[in-house]
């Protein structure tokens, strides 16, 4: 199947300033993901910015790159603007794939990027949790599916909730039960990404601070891919950037 990898980028970071120019192994963050993205299927990857530095530094690495608006709410905004100026088709599917994602798996990226056609106009992936801490951690988001495999809700509280499983003790999950977390890799058919902009945000999204709540409300399905690995936690703060660093290096610097 034919998909574009979009990576959404802007310069300004709460926690590590400067984010997507940070160095990981004599090459920008932004970079080295799109240099990750590279080893998926997709056919082309473009980074997405309003940031003339971001820019200059994906240009002088060879990676694509595409100007955008700098009054963007949201990286779905920003690849939906950057995705028409590049001219895709309505039926070419679009990874949003974040900017701070230096060692995410690009097979992740094409079994997300699948699930997208038949109906289904936008997918996302998750995988299975194994600690109460994480169930429980609001940061964390979940997401519970039906029979297809298709989204029902995602919410930074614990869902499902096992009532007498959980009653009984909050330290072990209960047999055969399976929390799910959110795994924020998003795949778009090019139609749909163009007409998201237009929809108004909903009381959901606003009340969890989930955008992809926004999709459910509007009645549009999303399908999620299950896979059993947690991909490796992206960059976030400092400690988040040594990480990555060291696990690049023991890669051979190759992202």
């Amino acid at each position: 199947m034919r998909f574009s990898v979009i990576i959404p980028a802007r310069l300004a970071s709460t926690r590590l300033p400067n984010k997507p120019l940070a160095d990981i192994g004599g090459q920008p963050m932004v970079v080295r993901v799109a240099q990750r993205a590279g080893l998926s299927g997709a056919r082309q990857v473009l980074v997405a910015t309003d940031h003339p530095d971001i820019a200059a530094a994906c240009r002088q690495a060879g990676v694509a790159v595409q100007m955008t608006r700098a009054d963007h709410l949201s990286g779905t905004d920003r690849i939906a603007e950057a995705a028409q100026a590049i001219g895709l088709a309505d039926d070419e599917v679009v990874v949003n794939v974040q900017g701070d994602e230096p060692l995410l798996d690009p097979r992740l990226i094409d079994a997300t990027a699948a699930l997208v056609g038949a109906g289904v106009d936008m997918a996302t992936a998750a995988h299975p949790l194994h600690d109460m801490a994480d169930v429980l951690n609001p940061n964390v988001v979940k997401v519970v599916l039906d029979r297809q495999s298709r989204a029902l809700y995602f919410s930074r509280a614990p869902i499902p909730w096992h009532r007498d499983g959980y009653a009984r003790s909050t330290t072990d999950f209960p047999a055969a039960h399976v929390v799910l977390r959110h795994i924020g890799l998003y795949a778009f058919s090019h139609r749909f990404l163009r007409a998201y902009p237009a929809m108004t945000p909903s009381p959901l999204e606003q009340v969890e601070a989930l955008e992809q709540l926004r999709v459910l409300w509007h009645g549009h399905p999303i399908a999620v891919h299950v896979t059993e690995t947690a991909p490796q936690a992206g960059v976030d703060t400092a400690e988040d950037l040594e990480r990555v660093r060291r696990a690049l290096a023991e890669e051979g610097g190759n992202a």
